[in-house]
């Protein structure tokens, strides 16, 4: 089965670990590409393509503002992603409460000292 374009859709788009960057850069606010690539040390004609791939799913968002364009992320646009990992919660919950359970059930162990194998009367 041949791959989907990463222009396809959200998936596809944020499987590349430099965008899954930009795109958490970009969630506190907006910002020109020149703060991007400072910010990831990535290059700017690399930022720039990331950055139309992102646009072209929906992902991210621009507007002018005078001789700059300034990306954000659209987070509403994250929603599929969102819905997807929301099937499998259950099972990352589940594993919690059990990890919880081990921990509570488990009766403290502390590792006996020197000192206090001296203090009950073996001598060192």
């Amino acid at each position: 089965m041949p791959r989907a374009a990463t222009t396809s859709d959200v998936f596809n788009a944020v499987a590349e670990p430099r965008r899954r960057d930009i795109l958490v850069y970009l969630a506190a606010r907006e910002r020109p590409v020149g703060d991007i690539v400072a910010a990831l040390g990535l290059g700017q004609p690399s930022v720039s393509k990331h950055l139309k791939v992102l646009h072209d799913v929906g992902l991210v968002r621009h507007r002018r503002d005078g001789r700059r364009m300034l990306y954000r992320t659209n987070v509403q646009a994250l929603r599929p992603i969102r819905d997807w990992t929301e099937t499998f919660d259950r099972f990352w919950r589940h594993q919690l409460l059990r990890v919880k359970e081990r921990a509570e059930a488990k009766p403290a162990l502390r590792p006996r000292s020197k000192q206090s194998e001296s203090d009950e009367g073996g001598k060192p």
